[in-house]
């Protein structure tokens, strides 16, 4: 019988070298440095040993910034997580501001899920320099939202930070209450919408938003109920169509804007209602989740 204990060393000295390793992070060797060790022997990774691994085992760095006010953010930022994780080669951060500008110009893929979220001066040159770089953006939703309650209870949307707004290609002014919505695909060759039909999403946020620069319109709505909580109650009304997902480049960098995706929990409308009915909205469409899919593997060039 071995005596008690024995091996124990061995054992220990085996998790420390792995460890050291960053075991369980998915890293490539070259990226962890200089030594490793299996069974307790090391072996020194030199420069020239390392080599850049083939592009399907890269690792592909994502940073997902998840916070929306009057919004359900646990519940986006676990839907995210899962679809990002379905790639073995993804590796994601998450926060939720703008605040790591050095994390997200080392990423490839940025993703936004947030409301009333707005980034300082410096944030929005960081946010600028990652897509003239070549960076992506898939931003979701309100992200081009910032909201200011005034007089009266309705809400304003005033320009404050424009250079925020010219990077996402639009800006957010008013919404008229949820309702059932036909999305149109606009343009059926492209790899995001090709063999994707014209769907109906259920109980979403129909978003009157000022267009600002080029936009490659790839889903559209229609509707022009009036916005009777907003300030501009009467915005965008008389538009015959208002783009629902569309491309918009900066630099040599794009974003990816998909409107839809409202969803809030019953304690997210605090402290304007106490209780609030769960709504889930386009995330009940399973092409509501092949379009994020797609978003994802484009902002990866996988598409």
């Amino acid at each position: 019988m071995r005596p008690a204990g024995a091996g124990r060393p061995l054992r220990l000295a085996l998790y420390r070298n792995l460890s050291s390793c960053d075991v369980g992070l998915r890293r490539h060797p070259a990226e962890r440095g200089d030594a490793c060790a299996v069974g307790g022997h090391s072996r020194t990774t030199h420069a020239a040993d390392q080599q850049e691994p083939p592009l399907g085992n890269r690792r592909r760095n994502v940073y997902l910034v998840c916070n929306a006010k009057y919004h359900d953010t646990n519940f986006a930022r676990l839907e995210l997580l899962k679809l990002l994780a379905e790639d073995d080669d993804v590796h994601t951060r998450v926060a939720d501001s703008f605040g790591d500008i050095e994390g997200i110009r080392n990423s490839e893929l940025l993703i936004t899920y947030t409301c009333d979220l707005r980034p300082t001066e410096e944030e929005q040159a960081g946010l600028a320099d990652f897509l003239a770089g070549g960076g992506r953006w898939f931003a979701l939703h309100a992200t081009n939202a910032l909201l200011e309650f005034v007089e009266g209870g309705k809400v304003d949307t005033p320009d404050v930070a424009p250079k925020f707004m010219d990077l996402l290609g639009s800006r957010f002014v008013a919404h008229p209450p949820n309702q059932e919505m036909r999305i149109r695909v606009t343009d059926v060759a492209h790899p995001l919408t090709e063999g994707i039909d014209d769907f109906e999403v259920e109980d979403e946020e129909p978003y009157y938003c000022e267009a600002l620069g080029e936009q490659a319109v790839l889903l559209e709505a229609s509707y022009s109920a009036p916005s009777s909580g907003y300030v501009q109650s009467d915005y965008g009304r008389d538009r015959d169509s208002h783009p629902q997902m569309y491309l918009h480049p900066w630099g040599q960098g794009h974003v990816l804007y998909l409107t839809l995706g409202h969803c809030a929990g019953k304690h997210d409308m605090k402290p304007i209602v106490d209780i609030f009915p769960v709504v889930r909205g386009s995330w009940n469409s399973p092409v509501y989740y092949e379009l994020l899919r797609r978003g994802i593997r484009w902002g990866l060039g996988k598409l």
